[in-house]
């Protein structure tokens, strides 16, 4: 086989061969961009800009709780009415709910504490289903505030109302807390700085100035008495009750600079 090589086919690889060493050159000479980017990345992450004070400080919870004793007795009570007719019905209803609101503030229940919260007015039946008339309900609630004669405030809607009246319900609430709040918190942030205190000296630091405080403040549930003790009205007079204790209680979290 014979290769015959002619100075057109020299010159074109001679300018072949020089461009790739050019592209060689610049190359080697310019950093890439993904090196660029990399470093960039490292220098921002590890640089001395300016520092977050939460990561220079201590942030704590502390919990301050206080117990108290109930201040108020709320009743809610039910008086129904049945007759063959609904105007008879409704009258009777009326005249029970009078007495029962009557007794109540006898007992010196305010009137501000005393609210008609349902009626209603409905047919009703025999055993076989069969109509016989209407019956009438209206449901009352009341707030005792001295305590002192909740048991015999009870006997006294009961014995007013007769058999017209059922007690539906007796809970304890713990309504002036003002003075407990105050307390609680003044533990919880107690508690809180001393928790603190432990943390810095742990850490071989010095406790700073607070720079924040937030707090959730926990009430007292009504606690319901129970349902046998609220039907014995009927049975005694006055009903024996005890109020027991609530708690208050407040959680505060606080950061602290570290000195």
């Amino acid at each position: 086989m014979t290769l015959t090589v002619t100075r057109r086919s020299i010159a074109i690889t001679v300018v072949a061969a020089l461009a790739i060493l050019a592209a060689f050159l610049v190359g080697s000479t310019r950093p890439s961009v993904a090196g660029a980017a990399t470093t960039t990345a490292v220098r921002t992450a590890t640089g001395s800009g300016t520092a977050n004070p939460a990561d220079t400080g201590i942030t704590v919870t502390g919990t301050g709780k206080v117990t108290g004793t109930p201040d108020t007795l709320r009743i809610s009570l039910t008086i129904s009415a049945t007759s063959p007719d609904v105007d008879t019905a409704l009258r009777g209803a009326n005249k029970s709910a009078k007495a029962v609101q009557d007794a109540l503030l006898a007992k010196d229940v305010a009137t501000k504490d005393l609210q008609t919260s349902g009626m209603s007015i409905q047919p009703s039946y025999t055993p076989k289903g069969q109509p016989n008339g209407y019956v009438v309900t209206e449901s009352l609630t009341a707030a005792v505030r001295d305590l002192a004669k909740a048991g015999a405030t009870i006997s006294a809607a009961v014995d007013a109302g007769g058999d017209a009246v059922r007690i539906d319900g007796v809970s304890f609430s713990l309504e002036d807390t003002s003075g407990l709040i105050a307390g609680a918190r003044t533990g919880a942030v107690d508690d809180a700085k001393a928790r603190a205190e432990q943390y810095a000296k742990a850490a071989g630091r010095s406790l700073g100035e607070v720079q924040s405080i937030s707090e959730a403040v926990q009430s007292p549930t009504p606690q319901y008495v129970d349902q046998g003790l609220a039907y014995s009205a009927r049975a005694a007079s006055p009903v024996p009750l005890q109020a027991g204790s609530q708690d208050v209680t407040v959680q505060v979290t606080v950061v602290y600079a570290m000195a």
